[in-house]
């Protein structure tokens, strides 16, 4: 028994050490309220879905059941207008594979960017350009219609502290795509 007292002890301190050493606990002092929490979300989706990243990092709601693609878009599109955020492109890549002979059912992707703040974001970090621009993908599925976005607590709250102006313009863009699936889930305007 004393032996392995010794032992989880060796391994919790050589953990802590690895940690510390690493610069983890520095990386950890320098993000936004609530990362601890949206990492545990992501986590437990991340192992729900036996280690699928993609799904653990999206937000995703079903479509209702009466409501039809054009109506989503329509819907989508009135949240960008009402946020000032531009629709910056749309791929209805299902009328691609249709064109190609391949009909799967719905895969439509729309681009949506607010130039002021992505040109803040990639000054704050260039990496970011990589999320740019936001995107909604309505994907038909067995039971019907989804609409995912990436989980843009992940990014705020997980990610380098951002100056007190860029995290309120950057809340705003996540309250349009949160917006953006709520709205396109029922159709509303």
């Amino acid at each position: 028994m004393k032996l392995i007292n010794v032992f989880k002890t060796l391994l919790i301190t050589s953990m802590l050490t690895t940690v510390v050493g690493c610069g983890t606990v520095n990386s950890m002092t320098n993000l936004n309220e609530g990362a601890g929490e949206t990492f545990m979300q992501i986590w437990d989706k991340w192992v729900l879905s036996e280690g699928d990243i993609a799904d653990a990092t999206m937000w995703e709601v079903k479509v209702d059941e009466d409501v039809e693609l054009e109506d989503v878009i329509d819907a989508v599109n009135a949240v960008a207008l009402n946020a000032n955020i531009k629709n910056v492109g749309e791929l209805p890549l299902s009328e691609e594979l249709k064109a190609r002979g391949i009909d799967y059912g719905v895969l439509y992707v729309m681009s949506f960017c607010n130039p002021e703040t992505a040109r803040k974001m990639v000054d704050f970090s260039p990496a970011m350009g990589g999320f740019l621009p936001c995107r909604v993908s309505i994907i038909e599925e067995e039971d019907g219609l989804h609409i995912y976005t990436m989980n843009m607590d992940m990014m705020i709250k997980m990610g380098k502290k951002l100056p007190p102006e860029l995290l309120k313009e950057t809340m705003i863009v996540r309250e349009a795509m949160w917006t953006m699936l709520q709205n396109g889930k029922t159709g509303e305007f």
